[in-house]
């Protein structure tokens, strides 16, 4: 069973990009051995292609090499905080109405040209002591909608994992991710887990 993760820095992970089976340190590394653990009765393949920096734009133009062609049995995507950020911080706004034009077009291809199932997973962002990044949590709420819409229209399950960190995270977020947006190790086990019980129908779905 190939399972393929797809996102920005936070599924990336430090991963070892000439190999594709290279999990990083982020939270595939824990989600891959927790699925091997729970389901040690299954053969899997894991695929990490996240790529540090990504936006939904890239996740288009990177759509036939990095998606059709691995052809995964399902497929993980955690992508949109740097739609939001880095219309702060670089000047390169994404609008709604392109971010999910670009997320869109990913979804339709997925559906027609694989027979992957699709697990979305919900962009998030801690409240850290840092208060520029308070600046674009009201956009990210606009982003974090639109992938829940998608969600319904095209995922086969989905995570609504900023929900799930901040009921986790409530008295001390940086103990997950220190700025807000790249786990520690203790949040990448943690949406490790949290994977894991999004993922784990599909897996018996398939079996």
């Amino acid at each position: 069973m190939k399972i393929l993760f797809q996102g920005d820095s936070v599924t990336d992970a430090g991963r070892d990009r000439s190999d594709p089976h290279d999990m990083g340190n982020g939270y595939p590394r824990y989600a891959s051995a927790m699925m091997q653990d729970s389901f040690s009765d299954k053969e899997f393949e894991f695929v990490n292609l996240g790529i540090s920096g990504n936006r939904t734009e890239h996740l288009v133009e990177r759509l036939e090499a990095d998606f059709i062609e691995i052809q995964p049995d399902i497929v993980s995507i955690l992508i949109g905080v740097n739609d939001v950020w880095h219309h702060y911080s670089h000047g390169i706004e994404t609008s709604d109405e392109q971010f999910e034009k670009n997320y869109r077009v990913v979804l339709d291809a997925l559906k027609t040209r694989t027979n992957a199932r699709i697990l979305m997973i919900q962009p998030f962002l801690l409240e850290t002591v840092d208060p520029a990044k308070q600046a674009y949590t009201e956009e990210l709420a606009r982003k974090q909608a639109i992938v829940k819409q998608l969600a319904d229209e095209y995922a086969d399950a989905y995570l609504p994992l900023d929900e799930i960190l901040h009921r986790e995270t409530e008295e001390e977020p940086a103990y997950y991710a220190a700025d807000g947006v790249h786990p520690t190790p203790d949040g990448a086990c943690y949406i490790g887990e949290a994977y894991l019980g999004a993922i784990a129908p599909l897996i018996e779905l398939l079996s």
